[in-house]
């Protein structure tokens, strides 16, 4: 009987301990123990494709986030999706993104890159903010609920758009102008007289991840529920601390070679990411006539930093290259300078070809003639060269000159003669 009563005395004992310390706050229970942070980091751009990059950490209080494990969860409508939008425990958070940014759109642009870094993983029931950021991953309402919070806690007032047909929820952001950096028509619904552009939660290439405005197709023109978000949280036991560094710089060198090249042939490309970096991944893009600029390779680095490939242009004509990399979580990215090809067609070097030749030809031909014109004898049309180059005339003339000198010594004697009759005809005058 003893041992019966021993057994009910323990079990009593356990319920009323149980009872008690259900009664006691989490706080409290709390009390004592080392309060553990949680951290999380993001990359941010000064602006889209910009050329500084930030590393932005948010520290999470251990206590802040059992609070939101102990709220409610339940979703019984629409209408309660905004109990999710926390703006109070992200108040220094839009407080330090407001710091960089001097625009609304640039704001927006710099939500949608954090919730894009988180991981993508469809996750029942829903869950706040802190509690997304804690687990690390979720899906587009959950993304949603962090970008409204930072939104509404930067003044940039939001609505919650939700695709019943599609499930999928986005986010409408009032940023009071048209949006000037989107890559496609601005896309927006209008609500009471306010357009709210759109604002794509999802997507793991946050780099080039969706803009404030941009919207895939595919919830275009389809039927959507806007939720205005009047039940969000209007304070917070606590709030989420940040801390914003500008990350290190870096250089990247290109070296191309050769600078011209006939089609068809390989391009050798070199060059090196300084401080080193392996195992990084290095972009080449090449400015290629009536086509702009397009990525042609992607090469990772070595453990020094320095990469290396070949690649062989389809096109020709003047080409541009130019390498770069986008940064890790210590280094911002860079931009090689660019270096610029020429490309010969394989015709044009072929009648490039042939005229060398058919100019060498000629130049030997014109020597050949000149050569010829040297070896040839002289012209018989001159009087000094017919009596060099004709041998009788050569002999004909000393009897020449010998009947010439004869006749001069004849003409002598006459005169001597002539003044001998003169003599004889003066003496009989005497």
């Amino acid at each position: 009987m003893s041992m019966k009563n021993s057994v009910f005395r323990i079990v009593c004992l356990l319920i009323v301990l149980a009872a008690v310390l259900s009664l006691i706050p989490p706080n409290s229970r709390a009390a004592g123990q080392t309060v553990e942070e949680h951290r999380v980091s993001f990359l941010i751009f000064n602006r889209p494709n910009g050329d500084k990059t930030y590393e932005l950490t948010l520290t999470i209080p251990q206590t802040l986030y059992q609070y939101y494990t102990q709220k409610s969860h339940y979703v019984f409508s629409s209408r309660d999706f905004s109990k999710f939008v926390t703006p109070q425990a992200f108040q220094q958070v839009a407080d330090t993104l407001w710091q960089l940014y001097d625009t609304p759109e640039d704001f927006t642009n710099a939500v949608l890159t954090i919730v894009h870094q988180i991981t993508y993983e469809e996750t029942i029931p829903s869950f706040y903010p802190v509690e997304t950021l804690v687990k690390g991953k979720g899906d587009c309402d959950l993304f949603v609920y962090i970008a409204a919070s930072i939104l509404e806690a930067g003044g940039i007032n939001t609505v919650l758009l939700f695709y019943e047909t599609q499930a999928h929820m986005q986010l409408g952001v009032d940023i009071g102008y048209l949006p000037v950096d989107v890559r496609s028509e601005a896309v927006h619904v209008n609500y009471q007289n306010v357009h709210y552009y759109i604002a794509e939660c999802t997507g793991s290439a946050w780099r080039t991840g969706w803009r404030v405005g941009e919207c895939s197709t595919i919830y275009q023109n389809v039927s959507v529920q806007v939720t205005p978000i009047t039940g969000m949280e209007k304070t917070s036991i606590g709030q989420i601390s940040t801390n914003l560094r500008e990350l290190d710089p870096s250089t990247i060198t290109l070296q191309v070679s050769p600078s011209f090249m006939i089609e068809n042939t390989e391009l050798v490309i070199s060059g090196q990411i300084l401080p080193l970096t392996p195992n990084e991944n290095v972009t080449i893009r090449a400015q290629i006539p009536n086509q702009g600029w397009v990525t042609v390779l992607t090469i990772p680095t070595q453990q020094d930093g320095r990469f290396n490939c070949t690649w062989t242009p389809l096109s020709v004509g003047s080409i541009e290259l130019q390498a770069s990399w986008i940064g890790n979580n210590q280094y911002n990215g860079a931009t090689s300078r660019s270096y610029n090809i020429v490309i010969l067609p394989l015709y044009f070097v072929i009648l490039l070809i042939v005229a060398v030749i058919a100019a060498l030809l000629f130049a030997v031909m014109i020597l050949k003639i000149k050569h010829r014109k040297s070896q040839l004898p002289p012209d018989v049309s001159e009087p000094e060269s017919q009596i060099i180059a004709n041998p009788e005339i050569s002999q004909e003339t000393p009897d020449a000159m010998n009947t010439s000198t004869g006749n001069s010594t004849n003409f002598s004697d006459t005169e001597e003669t002539s003044e001998n009759f003169l003599d004889s005809e003066e003496a009989p005058s005497q």
